[in-house]
């Protein structure tokens, strides 16, 4: 029976064979029985997987397929459903004479006989060449994902550490700080005690001044004691010089303590900026390490098994 095609408003037959041959010169065909034994194969289908097309009349459907999918349950339901009468189609993975895999875009497609299941034609397209690049690809890019989970786990692993560092010299500058204020106090506290030595020097200078000039007018009974209080006022002095310089030291050491105050504060800041800065280098790391997780689930997903 001939098959008929309209184009342009004109009518044009043509045979089955030529249709047929059409087909077989552009796609790799072979056709199996309900058991999945080979009944015919074109000079395509067998080129594609290394037999010549007499070697594969006779063998069971099972030769070129990897032997885990032969063997699985997937396998069984398959052909269930192609004797069943449902067509299957999926980019599958068979192998050659020389034990090589190659790709095959195929559509497993049951004949009808009399409303029955007769036979199973399955149309191929070699799909290696471009699988193959993918593969490549995909092997690339989960090289890449790997490489990029390390560097971000190496680097969380690091900010952690700095984290944890940080986190030390918190404590010490809050430590340093604390002192800082305890020395300030006693800084206070030594103020007050000079201050107290100062005022105290000045009232004895005054005292042993009175006791000299009441000791001018005592004349020559009063010399013993003008002595003494000279000896007073010359000690007084001392304490005053004494009591001046300790001054001018606490001062010094007074302005050092403010200075290492406002450094501790600064201290402080830029710690707790650090903190925050590494905090988030940490979470961006966390991103990434993320990002390569699902890349590489991706570069997995397109590595099929059959």
């Amino acid at each position: 029976m001939a098959d008929t095609f309209k184009h342009a408003g004109s009518t044009q037959v043509l045979e089955p064979g030529a249709v047929l041959a059409a087909l077989e010169q552009s796609l790799a065909m072979i056709e199996f029985d309900l058991q999945g034994t080979v009944l015919w194969a074109n000079e395509k289908f067998a080129s594609a997987i290394g037999y010549r097309t007499d070697e594969l009349r006779g063998m069971s459907h099972k030769k070129f397929v990897a032997r885990e999918f032969a063997e699985s349950r997937e396998y069984a339901e398959m052909w269930n459903q192609l004797r069943g009468g449902k067509r299957y189609q999926e980019k599958i993975k068979r192998v050659t004479k020389d034990g090589r895999m190659i790709w095959l875009e195929a559509s497993y497609m049951p004949v009808m006989q009399e409303g029955k299941v007769k036979a199973i034609l399955k149309v191929a397209t070699d799909i290696s060449t471009r699988e193959n690049k993918t593969t490549g690809e995909t092997s690339q890019l989960r090289h890449l994902s790997e490489m990029l989970r390390a560097r971000a786990e190496e680097g969380m692993t690091r900010g952690r550490d700095m984290v944890s560092a940080v986190e030390r010299i918190a404590a010490e500058s809050e430590d340093n700080a604390q002192l800082v204020q305890s020395l300030q106090k006693q800084a206070s506290s030594i103020r007050s005690i000079v201050q107290t030595i100062r005022d105290f020097a000045a009232q004895t200078n005054m005292l042993a001044l009175n006791a000299a000039i009441e000791a001018a007018h005592a004349g020559e009974y009063g010399r013993g004691f003008a002595i003494v209080a000279g000896e007073v006022r010359s000690l007084a002095k001392q304490v005053q010089d004494a009591a001046q310089e300790v001054h001018q030291n606490v001062e010094e050491i007074s302005d050092h303590v403010v200075k290492i105050g406002a450094g501790s504060r600064r201290t402080e800041e830029a710690v707790a900026e650090s903190q925050t800065r590494i905090k988030q280098a940490i979470g961006d790391f966390e991103s990434i390490l993320e990002a390569a997780r699902n890349l590489d689930d991706q570069g997995r997903s397109f590595v099929k098994t059959r």
